[in-house]
């Protein structure tokens, strides 16, 4: 299913419709999320137990990660993870192709290699949700780069053998780097993906781009009902480039998000929020956009993989070679992140919730920008 030119005509009245209506205008929806912007004085380097700054959440722990063991090493840029009800993963090769299947002992099948996916800088496999179906309908939804556009696909997987792919959402730009890619399904069963603006800032602003935008579709790719347009699948817009999505106890949902040269970012996404890039990086205290929650400067973070577990948000860096972990209120506002793993394994991509409450957390150190050590790729088990 591709945007079609009256979708996309139709998308920038509605958004600024939603926009007014989360500004404070008079309507039936929630009140709108807050918008708090923590503190950036967070030194160059954090040391691995804590960074400066204190949690507010109930009865969260506040003691320092156990990591468990080094579940699988060797991979070749693991990207994508999630898990099926028997607590198998599904994990994602960027350059290979290859949707892998790891068991809790870390044994490693091949379920099948994704054809048309076209790696190269910062595209290829991406993303992987498992169906909230999938005891009836045995569902994969991938997202990848092609030679031509970024697309969602699905596949039925048949005991250990994943079928061939057929198109759910395609059209989406593509390019070398900012290609999004990450895929989830929230509580309301729809599936929400992510879309950088690859390396076309303007595009992020752009109403007829499916570029720089968080999208909401049902599992066949239409429009997700309540859209702020309903014959778009545009949820929010002026994303740089989103990799990461958790939703917390609340439902709230969360994305990390890549700065430019300033500021990485951590948001409250909201129903038609205008997230300001390529306008603003960082808070701009503008009413027209949404302030991010937290910042980084971007030599600390490079995020992409996000995870809700034990009352935190837990967030993959790049760059920042480390794990942050942000508590999060019953009302809604995350307190100042305290980083763990500093620099223990590298280049960190994805953080998941695994069903025994254990995080997965996978490396990115041989995607071109790392230093790999002849273990990696990896997947190191971390306790909350």
């Amino acid at each position: 299913m591709t945007s079609s030119p009256l979708r996309s005509r139709l998308l920038l009245s509605s958004l600024v419709l939603a926009l007014g209506v989360t500004a404070g205008c008079a309507s039936t929806e929630p009140d709108p999320m807050p918008r708090t912007t923590q503190p950036t004085d967070l030194p160059e380097q954090p040391t691995p137990t804590e960074a400066p700054g204190s949690e507010s959440t109930s009865g969260a722990s506040s003691g320092r990660p156990e990591v468990v063991d080094t579940l699988v090493e060797d991979l070749e840029v693991p990207w994508g993870a999630d898990f099926l009800p028997d607590g198998t993963a599904v994990v994602t090769e960027r350059i290979s192709g290859r949707v892998l299947g790891i068991d809790e002992g870390g044994e490693v099948t091949t379920l099948g290699t994704i054809a048309d996916a076209a790696p190269q800088g910062e595209a290829g496999l991406l993303g992987v949700a498992v169906s909230p179906d999938f005891d009836s309908d045995r569902t994969l939804f991938l997202y990848l780069t092609t030679a031509t556009d970024n697309r969602v696909v699905k596949a039925r997987l048949d005991g250990t053998r994943l079928s061939s792919p057929t198109v759910v959402l395609d059209g989406i730009p593509a390019g070398f780097i900012h290609d999004g890619g990450r895929i989830a399904f929230g509580p309301d069963g729809h599936l929400y993906v992510t879309t950088g603006e690859t390396g076309d800032p303007d595009l992020a602003q752009d109403p007829e781009s499916l570029a720089g935008k968080i999208l909401r579709i049902t599992p066949d790719g239409d429009p997700a009902p309540g859209n702020p347009d309903p014959d778009s699948p545009v949820w929010s817009l002026g994303h740089r480039n989103v990799q990461g999505l958790a939703w917390d106890d609340e439902g709230r949902l969360w994305a990390s998000e890549f700065g430019d040269s300033e500021w990485d970012e951590l948001n409250l996404v909201e129903k038609g929020g205008n997230y300001g890039w390529p306008r603003i990086e960082g808070a701009g205290d503008d009413p027209d956009y949404v302030d991010p929650q937290v910042v980084w400067p971007v030599d600390q973070a490079s995020p992409s993989g996000l995870a809700f577990a034990d009352g935190h948000l837990w967030m993959a860096g790049l760059r920042g070679q480390r794990l942050w972990r942000i508590a999060v209120s019953e009302d809604g506002e995350a307190a100042k992140p305290r980083a763990f793993l500093t620099e223990e394994f590298g280049r960190l991509r994805t953080v998941a919730a695994a069903p025994d409450g254990l995080l997965w957390v996978t490396t990115s150190n041989r995607d071109g920008r790392g230093q790999p050590t002849p273990a990696d790729d990896r997947i190191v088990r971390v306790r909350p």
